[in-house]
């Protein structure tokens, strides 16, 4: 069972109606691990007093795996750039894109897309 303590970092990344959670956690074997969490606000009604609730989807992430899913999340972010119809307001893949205070992802000339992350 998932218990607060357990979260050794934390960042949450605020997206419109979204929220990610990047929780790094501890197991009972004392190994860290990447909880990442997407919370949603869902209106239960319409009207500014409508209640809402929050609908949240998880993925854990283990250190053996980083690797790899990085370089998935690299090649599909590079699609998404390179394939996306002109005219949206996303930013070019030739651009540097600040993700939080210290990190950023860039994108080299052959297309490839970096992501520069500080293990500390």
């Amino acid at each position: 069972m998932e218990n607060e303590k357990d979260i050794v970092f934390s960042q949450a990344v605020k997206a419109g109606k979204r929220i990610y959670y990047l929780d790094v956690k501890r197991n009972r074997r004392d190994e860290l691990f990447l909880s990442i969490t997407e919370s949603k606000k869902i209106l239960a009604g319409e009207g500014p007093d409508a209640p809402f609730t929050f609908e949240k989807h998880k993925i854990f992430l283990y250190q053996e795996d980083f690797s790899k899913f990085i370089g998935g999340l690299s090649k599909a972010i590079s699609y998404i750039h390179e394939n996306q119809p002109s005219g949206e307001a996303y930013p070019s893949p030739d651009e540097s894109i600040i993700i939080e205070e210290g990190t950023e992802e860039t994108t080299s000339l052959d297309g490839e897309l970096d992501i520069q992350i500080d293990f500390e």
